[in-house]
């Protein structure tokens, strides 16, 4: 392992010069855990603290180190853990609400491409998927959708058509680990060495599709529930893994709720509707039960999801 198979380059390399002559190594976190980090230096991994003026200087908990991040650190002089002593600044951060709680949850650093894996089968939800989508895209990342589990689908061109009235736009790939299909497609994500973070329900594969793309049993994997395809959480936490063929996969544990953390990531995403909505007969049109209302004629027409437009009806700016 080497910082360039990690993603390091020239722009991290100028982003890092201000740390150079104050002792300090460039790194990347690789993992998270509740007392320290994982954070991969040249040709080896330390065990790291962030010091305790980083810590103070975090007004959120999503402003602390984070899987992905890279990061200036102090190696130790005797046993001890090294410390971090500075977060480069993020290309990309995915960041949700946490669960239960009013404060951010940094999910991943300095991703390129986030692969929102469904699965194809009892726990597929289009409007889950929404808001995946709503959330990479709010991250600075590119959202890629990553239909799992492909045989088990009877009629994939009409789950294929529901994916297309939420995000026409986003690279829609089916894959199947069982019959080896579709793994191939997933391939020029990686090039040049970029990182791939992996989000989605617990049950849909990601896991599968992470130690297939590693080459090696690098996670856990577990039966889903029969009745509902439901997942036990195999992944416990965040962890980034360097791939032998290049670039970088962050796993990250199934999400069974999510909830954006910046609101404006859901409402951005319905622009769509948005602009079917200048059509309307009335301007303050509610798109319930209103006459000459574009938003329920493309519903009624198959071109936009009825799941998704009770979706807008539910986001904050249909409330305001």
């Amino acid at each position: 392992m080497t910082l360039a198979t990690l993603g390091w380059n020239e722009r991290w390399h100028r982003e890092f010069g201000i740390y150079a002559s104050d002792g300090l190594v460039p790194g990347r976190v690789v993992g998270e855990h509740r007392t320290h980090y994982r954070v991969a230096i040249e040709e080896m991994e330390l065990s790291a603290e962030a010091t305790g003026r980083l810590r103070n200087d975090a007004h959120l908990r999503s402003d602390m180190p984070g899987v992905g991040d890279f990061v200036a650190l102090r190696p130790s002089a005797g046993d001890g853990p090294a410390t971090i002593e500075a977060i480069l600044p993020r290309t990309s951060a995915l960041i949700r609400k946490a669960s239960g709680e009013q404060r951010p949850q940094l999910l991943a650093a300095n991703v390129d491409v986030v692969f929102v894996v469904t699965g194809l089968d009892g726990d597929f939800n289009l409007a889950r998927l929404q808001r995946f989508l709503a959330l990479v895209r709010d991250s600075g990342a590119t959202p890629v959708i990553v239909a799992n589990k492909a045989e088990l689908s009877s009629d994939f061109a009409a789950i294929t058509r529901e994916i297309r009235t939420i995000a026409p736009e986003v690279a829609l790939h089916p894959t199947s680990v069982r019959a080896g299909s579709g793994l191939a497609d997933l391939e020029p994500y990686f090039t040049g060495n970029r990182t791939v973070a992996f989000i989605g329900s617990s049950g849909v594969g990601k896991s599968t599709l992470t130690n297939v793309l590693l080459e090696r049993d690098a996670q856990a994997t577990g039966a889903v529930r029969a009745h509902d395809s439901r997942g036990r959480h195999t992944t416990t936490h965040r962890q980034l893994f360097v791939r032998p063929r290049g670039g970088a996969i962050i796993d990250t544990p199934g999400l069974r709720g999510l909830e954006a953390w910046n609101g404006d990531a859901v409402i951005a995403d319905f622009q769509d509707i948005e602009l079917l909505a200048t059509q309307c007969r009335f301007s303050d049109c509610q798109h319930r039960s209103e006459p000459k209302c574009a938003v329920l004629a493309a519903v009624a027409r198959g071109e936009l999801a009825a799941e998704r437009l009770a979706e807008y009806l539910k986001s904050p700016r249909t409330r305001r």
